[in-house]
């Protein structure tokens, strides 16, 4: 599979623009861009094997992949989250979400 400089290009804006937003939605701050980038990527995977999964499609475009995108990484965070509270892990964005829950 061969991918050009531009389609590299689109994926890592998705994965940066989906990453902060959900890092807006789920803790009301970002993670900074590499943190966003990475939870960006990975939940665009997520989005786009879950939502088909759920008989959810969005379309094509770029706003689509980027909702998808966040829907994805705002799944995974919230997941992150309930692990690190189950393990008796207080970070340093885990302890404040509990005290605001």
């Amino acid at each position: 599979m061969h991918m050009s400089s531009e389609s590299l290009l689109v994926i890592l804006i998705v994965g940066l623009i989906a990453g902060w937003l959900a890092g807006q939605i789920v803790n009301g701050t970002g993670f900074g861009i590499v943190g966003d980038l990475v939870i960006g990527i990975v939940g665009a995977f997520i989005g786009n094997w879950l939502l088909p999964q759920l008989g959810i499609h969005l379309g094509t475009g770029i706003a689509s992949a980027i909702i998808n995108a966040t829907l994805g990484a705002v799944l995974l965070l919230v997941i992150m989250r309930l692990l690190r509270l189950q393990s008796g892990w207080r970070g340093s964005w885990g302890g404040n979400w509990r005290r605001r829950w």
